[in-house]
């Protein structure tokens, strides 16, 4: 299924490809900036945090025309309607999903890292190429994790609904930047600081990325579950 996607409509898939770039430059101007100046300045803001850890799962996105139709269209539900449709386990359909979004979460992760890198001096004098690599790991793992829930909601729920669920996750991520801000912490900081002791050997990178892996199984099988009572019509 997805080797047949990829090889249908090359001008969308290039569209795609073209407009993930455009939107990886776009979120590292904001994220990147914020972060590279709270670095160089050594202060610790609510406000690079919660850029991280809203913008990170949002890697996982596919920039199509799809995509953009969920709200106004419910664009997801048709095509979940129309596969269904098709003589395809349910158990294929997500799991097609589910690689999708570890390759565009991965590629996404590169472009959006790398970028960031390149153009953040404060962050290359900060950290070395490896304990860097640490870094974006750990922040994949966690955007990972989130990837499962999005999927969760995509599945399960209309496009209307789709959005009301991304306001709600953005509303916690605002609570969580602030709770870790008063309770004298700082994301950003302690992810740089374990990648910087542990490099490749970093807990937090490691608990990151088996969280991700964890959270996109049990969300896959909570999908599958819930998938069998909905209504497609």
């Amino acid at each position: 299924m997805l080797r047949g996607e990829f090889r249908g409509d090359k001008l969308s898939i290039l569209f795609t490809l073209l407009f993930s770039v455009f939107m990886s430059g776009y979120l590292v101007f904001f994220t990147g900036t914020l972060m590279n100046s709270s670095i160089g300045d050594k202060e610790q803001t609510a406000i690079v945090d919660f850029m991280l850890i809203t913008m990170v799962p949002i890697l996982g996105f596919t920039y199509s025309r799809r995509s953009f139709k969920y709200f106004s269209e419910d664009s997801y539900t048709k095509m979940l309607a129309y596969l269904h449709s098709l003589p395809i386990p349910a158990a294929v359909i997500l799991c097609k999903r589910k690689i999708h979004a570890i390759l565009t979460l991965g590629l996404n992760g590169i472009l959006f890292f790398g970028l960031m890198y390149g153009l953040g001096k404060e962050i290359r004098l900060e950290m070395s190429p490896v304990p860097y690599i640490v870094f974006a790991l750990t922040w994949i793992g966690y955007g990972l994790a989130v990837t499962g829930l999005y999927i969760f909601i995509e599945f399960l729920f209309s496009g209307k609904m789709y959005c009301l669920f991304t306001f709600i996750i953005m509303g916690i991520c605002v609570g969580v930047s602030l709770l870790v801000k008063l309770t004298g912490g700082n994301l950003l900081f302690y992810s740089i600081s374990c990648s910087k002791d542990y490099e490749f050997l970093s807990p937090l990178m490691w608990g990151s990325l088996l969280t991700g892996v964890v959270s996109m199984q049990l969300f896959s099988k909570w999908t599958l579950n819930r998938l069998k009572k909905r209504d497609l019509v």
